[in-house]
């Protein structure tokens, strides 16, 4: 296994670092989407949505697939509703992760 450095590791963390990126995963973990879709769910324009996938996707968060007229992102990283599972225990009881 190939290590990354420190500053790789950052920029894919800050990657989920934003309200609207962290959602996005949690509606992926749930199977693909469209850019619309997310438009619509959460009232960003397009190119916003657009800006968030590409960002999560140069980390290796998503992949995506166009079908038609349509991008259609899934998760990348099968692991991710895991780890957001383990953040939500953290928040309930600092004590302990329960993952």
């Amino acid at each position: 296994m190939t290590s990354i450095t420190t500053d790789r590791r950052v920029e894919i963390i800050k990657a989920l670092a934003h309200p609207v990126r962290l959602e996005i995963a949690q509606s992926l973990a749930d199977g693909p989407r469209c850019v619309s879709d997310f438009v619509e769910k959460f009232g960003c324009d397009m190119s916003t949505v657009s800006k968030h996938l590409t960002l999560m996707r140069k980390a290796g968060w998503v992949s995506c697939e166009k079908k038609g007229l349509q991008v259609y992102y899934q998760l990348s990283c099968e692991c991710l509703p895991t780890f957001l599972r383990c953040i939500e225990s953290i928040g309930e009881d600092t004590s302990a992760c329960d993952c």
